[in-house]
């Protein structure tokens, strides 16, 4: 793959001596022998994949063989995605400019354009790009690997999780659907066996002791489950306008009321308060606040909303639904 970028991010010849220095791989090579057998294997290999490696003078000025990849023999004709192909090709996107895997990358790139090469990644479709690119997945992409190969091998995992930063971590066990990101964010969803419903999890808040458990081939999405959706609903923006009903207990909760409107007065065990009506906006933001008033704050509907809220005083309390 590396001789493939490199290959493809040049108009003219590269030698032979040149990919040693520059391309990832080649240069710990402990002698000129065991670089000439890995090269002819490699470019075998190209060659019997279909990829059109051509050679020619390495300049104008220097006889040497060089190699390049003829780009528009190599480019694929327009390719038709359904909306699940392509959103499969997003996410592989996005790992390829992971820290673990954009490093080689770039390294292959900067030195071919230190070493006087002519790169030109933006045609060839590769972009140099910083990690600061993926904030939803730096720090995780090790829970990210375990997560995608329990899912490739249909296995239950178990890890520890915790609904917000300042929260403790609690062991869940889920059946492992898929992993799909919204809004520069990843999340798992799954059977939340703990909970016994459908849960989405942040993989930011997921700890690095991600175990797979149990056979192998035991854990199946449901038929034409959308998982897309499925996060969408829980940590989706609200369309301005509509809002939640929250009882607030007398004199407390006072930033709560600020942005509300008050429905009317309202007993709710045994404890006098309000009923008041919040705009959602960002669930997961007004679960977080409303779970910080502990039992001064109830959420009466949407049940969505009043679920998330339950969850996160269940596991600062580590009691299991």
């Amino acid at each position: 793959m590396n001789l493939v970028i490199a290959l493809l991010s040049t108009r003219t010849f590269i030698s032979a001596e040149r990919i040693r220095e520059t391309v990832y791989g080649y240069s710990d090579t402990a002698s000129d022998e065991a670089f000439s057998r890995m090269f002819e294997r490699d470019k075998n290999e190209l060659r019997d994949l279909g990829i059109p490696l051509e050679t020619g003078r390495a300049s104008q000025f220097d006889p040497t063989e060089g190699y390049r990849i003829n780009r528009e023999a190599y480019a694929l004709p327009a390719v038709d995605l359904t909306a699940d192909e392509a959103a499969a090709v997003a996410v592989a996107t996005q790992l390829w400019e992971s820290p673990e895997l954009i490093t080689a990358t770039q390294g292959a790139l900067l030195k071919l354009r230190a070493a006087g090469v002519d790169v030109d990644a933006g045609d060839a479709g590769i972009a140099i790009t910083s990690t600061a690119g993926m904030p939803g997945i730096r720090g995780s992409e090790e829970v990210l690997g375990i997560l995608l190969s329990a899912i490739n091998s249909g296995k239950v995992v178990q890890f520890p999780h915790r609904p917000a930063r300042s929260e403790p971590y609690t062991t869940r066990t889920v059946e492992p659907w898929g992993v799909v990101t919204d809004r520069g964010r990843w999340y798992l969803v799954g059977h939340d066996r703990d909970r016994n419903a459908t849960r989405t999890f942040r993989l930011s808040r997921i700890g690095a002791d991600v175990k797979p458990i149990g056979p192998a081939g035991s854990v199946e999405p449901p038929p034409g489950v959308d998982l897309r959706e499925i996060v969408h609903k829980v940590i989706g923006e609200t369309p301005s306008g509509t809002q939640a009903r929250v009882w607030v207990a007398d004199g407390r909760a006072t930033a709560l009321r600020r942005g509300a409107t008050v429905v009317g007065p309202r007993e709710l065990g045994g404890r006098g308060g309000e009923e008041i009506a919040v705009d959602i906006g960002l669930s997961d933001r007004l679960a977080r606040e409303i779970a910080s008033y502990g039992a001064d704050a109830v959420v009466l509907e949407p049940q969505a909303l009043r679920n998330e809220v339950l969850d996160r005083l269940r596991a600062h309390a580590g009691v299991e639904a």
